[in-house]
């Protein structure tokens, strides 16, 4: 498998048995990816599952990962290589004696200067490189999967960067000369679309948009990752999710947060419902509170019944076949 997948139902076997739930189109799209030996570009809203994706796809694929995050201002050192000036100068502490006595006969300076610039010191070799992740994956002789995560959060130098390793599978050290991938490394870059992305790079990736799952495929992940959440839970919990996820929040909740959010379910059983702990799991901001709050509250019948359960069930009781369609549309309906 180290070197890509038979077909399709290959990879979304070898997926789910990670826990990670594709859908046809992003099989299809893997099974390319990584029998073409191409890089691909995953952009999307955060918390979709796209760094899941990597780290599912190299467990899948029996390979070590190995990840870049990106960040502002992550530069050539951060990223590729640097020198490790340490090795290099605990080097020239041992070379001392014996460079004094090659520059015992030279009658001045410059011309020990000149004789030390002919000797081969190995102060620049392949020893005393400090490997960042893009120099690991290229100089690893087991195959890798490389995740350059974020890699809309970095600036266009970096971009610039990564075309030679994305393109010709190298890095070129000027006082070395050209690594080329010992390996062939298996590379994934992921975008949460907060700038454009230029198009030298996007033309050397495979390129998928990722966006919330449905309500289907969000059900299975929450169940193959909190196996114990009751069914009823579940439902409410993922049509909840959706509904969030149409208001203007600051930030939606990702699915990481709804798995979140079952555990917290399955811990406090009917109380989760009842005040305002989902709150917690699923909402960061407090003016995303408010804008639920407020929304929830439009939603709840103008008089509930005696003894009936406040909170998100019971807004999202009765509503049955207008909501309930409505749901279905966007890809989130609760499970009966």
């Amino acid at each position: 498998m180290g070197n890509g997948f038979t077909d399709a139902d290959e990879v979304v076997e070898a997926l789910r048995e990670q826990d990670y739930v594709p859908d046809a189109e992003l099989a299809v799209v893997v099974l390319l990816a990584t029998r073409l030996g191409k890089p691909l570009l995953l952009e999307g809203p955060a918390g979709v599952g796209k760094t899941e994706l990597a780290k599912a796809l190299a467990a899948a694929g029996g390979r070590r990962l190995v990840r870049l995050q990106c960040y502002e201002g992550i530069d050539e050192g951060r990223a590729l290589y640097e020198w490790d000036y340490g090795k290099q100068l605990m080097h020239v502490q041992m070379l001392r004696e014996r460079i004094g006595e090659a520059l015992a006969d030279a009658p001045d300076l410059a011309a020990a200067a000149e004789m030390l610039q002919r000797q081969d010191t190995g102060l620049y070799t392949e020893h005393f490189l400090a490997t960042r992740p893009l120099m690991e994956a290229i100089l690893s002789p087991e195959p890798v999967l490389l995740l350059v995560d974020e890699v809309d959060r970095a600036d266009e130098a970096l971009e610039a960067l990564l075309l030679e390793v994305l393109a010709e599978q190298q890095v070129t050290v000027p006082e070395i000369g050209t690594f080329t991938a010992r390996s062939s490394p298996w590379v994934v870059l992921t975008s949460n679309d907060t700038r454009e992305l230029t198009p030298a790079l996007k033309r050397r990736c495979l390129h998928f948009p990722i966006d919330f799952p449905t309500a289907e495929r969000e059900s299975e992940i929450v169940q193959r990752r909190v196996p114990g959440i009751q069914d009823e839970a579940l439902g409410t919990l993922v049509e909840l999710a959706g509904r969030l996820r149409e208001l203007p929040l600051r930030k939606p909740p990702s699915i990481s947060e709804v798995v979140d959010a079952a555990r917290a379910a399955e811990t406090l059983g009917d109380t989760w419902f009842e005040d305002e702990a989902w709150l917690t799991s699923l909402v960061k901001y407090v003016g995303d509170r408010e804008v639920v709050r407020g929304d929830l509250a439009a939603r709840e019948p103008a008089a509930e019944p005696a003894g009936t359960t406040a909170g998100p069930a019971a807004a999202f009781r009765g509503h049955g076949g207008r909501d309930h369609d409505r749901g279905s549309q966007h890809g989130h309906r609760s499970r009966r």
